[in-house]
């Protein structure tokens, strides 16, 4: 009886998601085949030249387009921006700074706070909650 080990594989495009890149800007080979999880894993560790350029100089995915931009991704799309950008054009936008970029990114500063605000809120109620529980015992 021979021992047969299942390997996880996962599409290309599910591959490209975890490395943070743009299907579409990698090479043929990438795209065409399924990627192993232990090949996911030698990408991430020693990346070869293509995925160092495409994390460096993009065009980026729309995930990493709005983690550069500070804004959400919907806040993206109210803005307009609805393809890959590469890291030149982030920059560009940076400078430009457009009245939707700001609105944008204060709305996410906001949502950070709150998400603090609540985080600490739960933090307290648990710490209550624990010091009661201790008085009664």
């Amino acid at each position: 009886m021979t021992s047969h080990q299942n390997t996880q594989t996962m599409k290309p495009a599910t591959a490209a998601k975890k490395l943070g890149v743009y299907l579409e800007a990698t090479p043929a080979e990438f795209q065409e085949g399924v990627v192993s999880r232990s090949e996911l894993s030698a990408l991430q560790a020693d990346p070869p030249q293509w995925l160092q350029e495409l994390r460096a100089n993009g065009p980026h995915p729309r995930p990493v387009v709005a983690a550069k931009l500070g804004v959400s991704i919907a806040g993206l799309a109210r803005g307009g921006v609805t393809e890959p950008l590469t890291t030149e054009q982030i920059e560009a936008l940076k400078q430009e700074g457009p009245e939707w970029l700001q609105r944008e990114r204060a709305t996410q500063a906001e949502v950070r706070k709150e998400t603090v605000r609540i985080k600490e809120k739960h933090a307290e109620e648990a710490e209550r909650a624990a010091k009661a529980r201790d008085q009664h015992s």
